[in-house]
């Protein structure tokens, strides 16, 4: 009785641990990214060719994974469906936003409003009917809106304001939001994250891939130096890990962990783009970035009262 006790205490520990691991890295590699966008701008890579080719490396390094793990999807026309849907909102819509966007604003902006889809997913989960309206969660919503509008205020009030890539940075999230919708209600049953995020990420690049038939978008990458390349490969590596942890906290963690990733993004990458990038703080930094994280708190939160309500009436 004794050891199958231990046994169950270890178990729901570890049911915490992997989530939380997950969380914590995923987050980690968010804010990363946003600052290697940045850098690639700086040595020539433009948005779409660092995010194409970084994306089409990550897809082939899940790939192999999931053939290692002989996790490999069927390919039947729902699946295929669910890979270009959350491909284009979860991946090449959202990330060729940011990523295009970052030279305008910066990286330590947008590491910021990244921190936004949860709270958008969560209205979007009242108005579908997915969770019941709480108000400790309502309020952590308009409190983070309103911290996600007074950086957006003191961005259009900045003499050298670009507002089109202000509002196309505040759409990104949005594009999140739905993605995080779509692929909680459609997961295909009985597939696992690594078998997934491959499948995202290849059909992220088929959808990146017709972009650059638009003029005035191209793929190519300076050659002249191994720089640009050896970025490109590191990307790589984090979007594939990225992707893989974003699945699995998905699956393990539930909707209010996921909802911390933006927030942890926000932690590691704003810093990132402040001291080691000297990029200026974004106006209205402290006021802004406490709101939202206040939001992002009740949210999360009242959320996690929720599945403590849950499992108490059903136990």
């Amino acid at each position: 009785m004794a050891a199958s006790a231990q046994q169950g205490t270890l178990s729901k520990r570890q049911a915490w641990l992997i989530p939380l691991l997950c969380l914590l890295a995923g987050g980690a590699l968010i804010g990363i990214s946003t600052n290697l966008a940045k850098y690639a701008g700086e040595i020539g890579l433009t948005p779409l060719a660092f995010l194409f080719w970084s994306i089409t490396g990550a897809a082939v390094i899940l790939s192999i994974y999931a053939l290692l793990r002989r996790e490999l999807p069927p390919l039947n026309k729902p699946i295929l469906s669910y890979y270009f849907v959350a491909a284009l909102v979860s991946v090449a819509g959202s990330n060729l936003i940011f990523f295009s966007a970052i030279p305008h604003v910066g990286a330590s902006f947008v590491a910021l409003i990244i921190s936004l889809p949860p709270l958008l997913t969560y209205l979007a989960a009242i108005v579908l009917r997915i969770e019941p309206f709480t108000k400790l969660r309502a309020l952590g919503v308009v409190a983070a809106l309103a911290g996600a509008g007074v950086l957006a205020a003191r961005k259009f009030s900045a003499p050298d304001a670009s507002v089109f890539w202000i509002v196309l940075t505040l759409c990104g999230p949005v594009l999140l939001a739905i993605g995080n919708i779509y692929r909680t209600l459609y997961w295909p049953a009985n597939l696992s994250a690594s078998a997934l995020a491959p499948g995202m990420l290849i059909a992220a690049s088929g959808l990146l891939a017709l972009v650059s038939i638009v003029p005035h978008y191209s793929l190519a990458v300076p050659m002249t130096a191994l720089l640009p390349l050896g970025l490109i490969v590191l990307q790589a590596f984090v979007f594939a890990a990225q992707f893989l942890l974003l699945f699995l906290l998905q699956k393990t963690g539930g909707p209010v962990l996921l909802s911390l990733l933006g927030a942890v993004g926000a932690v590691v990458g704003v810093p990132i783009a402040i001291f080691l990038q000297n990029e200026s703080p974004p106006e209205g930094l402290i006021l802004g970035a406490s709101l939202i994280g206040l939001g992002v708190m009740l949210v999360s939160y009242g959320g996690v009262k929720m599945l403590r309500a849950e499992r108490g009436s059903v136990s």
